[in-house]
């Protein structure tokens, strides 16, 4: 099903339009510009590794984390691997070529932010979208048009597996396993940007061909995406500014460097 209308923000006079469609379900929606979640990384201070012509491969800034993107292999696909670390042991996920770069972003971006104190749920996200979870061989929450799962599968303690994709009329579209040892975390984050009710933008000619998915056309000014594009880059560096305001303010106030006060209240 498609529609028209014009799409609202900004924009310069004399620039022309381009078509675009916003396309859901978003897990549906194709693999999408890679940049949403590459230039992230580099606005946030992640160090570009990759060499012309290979695949691209990013490191975080204290070289715990590497995000890479490989489309010459079979399958190919994103890889983020975390090494161990005095907290955490080394982890591992993989998400097929076709995975939209959106879905990729819910766990990229979570790499970013602090843990919240209470548990992670991967579960609430999805039931609150409406998708159903059944019990079985395997514990699964499937969308509620069947097209997308997220699997559970614990074969012993300390071995729970998890996966998802999705498919449509044509067969299986991507895939995403995590590793046992996955932060629960950035499994919650993948979820909630699965689940996610929200449409995603493509360019005309990079639409799926499915019977499955419902496209609304737009038209989009060169100005109006850079401006969506700039917004995120935006975020990310506040973001990473934050986070280095934060740790450099608790050393200052550490036992070892606090300011102590003289016997005539002046402060040194």
């Amino acid at each position: 099903m498609r529609q028209n209308k014009q799409w609202s923000g900004w924009g310069a006079a004399g620039q022309r339009a381009q078509q675009h469609y916003l396309v859901e379900p978003r897990y549906l929606a194709g693999g999408g510009d890679l940049r949403h979640v590459t230039e992230y990384l580099r606005a946030s201070g992640w160090k570009d590794k990759s060499k012309s012509g290979g695949p691209l491969v990013f490191d975080s800034p204290d070289k715990a984390v590497r995000i890479g993107y490989d489309p010459f292999t079979q399958p190919g696909g994103w890889t983020i691997s975390g090494k161990q670390t005095a907290k955490q042991e080394a982890w591992h996920a993989t998400f097929g070529r076709q995975t939209p770069v959106e879905i990729v972003a819910g766990i990229t971006d979570a790499l970013f932010k602090e843990r919240k104190a209470h548990t992670p749920n991967v579960w609430e996200p999805l039931q609150q979208q409406g998708w159903e979870t059944e019990r079985g061989q395997h514990f699964t929450a499937r969308s509620p048009d069947g097209d997308a799962f997220v699997r559970f599968h614990q074969s012993s303690p300390g071995q729970a597996h998890w996966w998802a994709g999705a498919r449509n009329e044509h067969g299986r579209v991507w895939e995403a396993m995590f590793t046992p040892t996955t932060p629960m975390h950035l499994v919650q984050s993948f979820s909630t940007a699965l689940a996610d009710p929200q449409p995603v933008l493509r360019p005309l000619g990079r639409v799926p061909p499915s019977q499955r998915i419902r496209t609304t056309s737009v038209s989009v000014l060169p100005s109006q995406l850079g401006a969506w594009q700039q917004a995120r880059i935006t975020a990310a560096r506040a973001a990473t500014w934050a986070r280095s305001s934060f740790a450099t303010n608790r050393s200052r106030s550490s036992p070892g460097s606090r300011p102590y006060a003289t016997s005539d209240g002046r402060r040194r």
